[in-house]
């Protein structure tokens, strides 16, 4: 059974998950990048900042991690446009 976690649209199923690890000078960090779906099957993409609040950016080679990464999650993939 998939993990169920709630959005503003309601409870939503946890279909894939990239986690992108990231450094900042000598802080390390991860963010993740979540596949969900709705009960009605309306599908979501969460991006998650773990370990804090606010937006999460990415620089350039961190977006290049993600992509490779999205090679082994093609729904994923494919809700981002990819």
């Amino acid at each position: 059974m998939a993990a169920r976690t709630a959005t503003p649209w309601g409870g939503a199923e946890l279909v894939e998950q990239v986690t992108v690890r990231q450094q900042a000078g000598d802080r390390r960090f991860s963010s993740l990048v979540q596949l969900l779906e709705t009960p009605s099957g309306e599908r979501l993409v969460r991006f998650d900042g773990q370990a804090r609040r606010g937006p999460v950016t990415f620089r350039a080679r961190d977006l290049q991690r993600l992509r490779t990464q999205l090679a082994q999650h093609p729904a994923l993939a494919e809700a981002l446009g990819l």
